[in-house]
């Protein structure tokens, strides 16, 4: 078989450890999924949901893209995999919470800037950060001096705030959050620390969960 080894080791170590402790819970989801929480995360492989809220499966359904962007609703012509999956989890699963998760170190939101400062990123990445680009050039126009470090975690919570706003223009969303069927919250995710900050919604700032 052409399988890498490394994947091969992995498989047989989920075979032996995780797979067969949870045997049982493999087989009842082979019936259907009924996950309470949807996460939107980045698709950066240092950030990982069910890793960082411990979740086992059939817990989360989790879509990933670059920068954990929530687009708008959009009823054109293209290709709208994050907006189907939101369509899906709300409609079809019927998810009490929607979590957008930022984190920092993102590699989306540096191609966002770059894109904002007119430096070529890519033939696809450009056009999806665009979404991002007026953010970025606000925060390189803003009087002050700031560290581009500083610039990019704000960036990078501003973007997890873009993307909440942008779950409402999708009808079935704002229906199911007006009937209180569905809370949205925001999310950052430090790397370096391993710590989780919650976006209060009242203030604005996210604040580190205690641990």
């Amino acid at each position: 078989m052409n399988i890498p080894d490394d994947l091969l080791d992995g498989y047989r170590r989920f075979r032996a450890g995780p797979f067969a402790d949870q045997a049982d819970q493999y087989r009842s989801l082979a019936g259907g999924q009924a996950p309470a929480t949807m996460v939107i995360g980045c698709a950066d492989s240092r950030v990982d949901p069910a890793t960082i809220f411990d979740a086992g499966p059939g817990e989360l359904f989790v879509v990933r893209n670059v920068a954990a962007v929530v687009p708008p609703c959009e009823l054109n012509g293209g290709y709208h995999g994050t907006s189907a999956a939101i369509e899906f989890a709300v409609t079809g699963l019927h998810v009490s919470k929607i979590v957008v998760l930022g984190h920092g170190l993102c590699g989306g939101v540096m191609a966002a800037f770059a894109a904002a400062e007119n430096k070529p990123v890519g033939t696809f990445i450009g056009p999806w950060v665009e979404l991002l680009t007026d953010i970025c050039a606000d925060l390189n126009d803003a009087p002050g001096a700031q560290s581009r470090d500083t610039l990019q975690q704000t960036a990078e919570h501003r973007v997890v705030q873009r993307s909440l706003a942008n779950l409402v223009t999708f009808p079935f969303v704002a229906e199911a959050v007006a009937a209180g069927r569905l809370t949205l919250h925001g999310a950052w995710f430090s790397i370096a620390e391993g710590a989780l900050r919650w976006l209060d919604p009242e203030t604005g700032r996210f604040d580190r969960i205690p641990e």
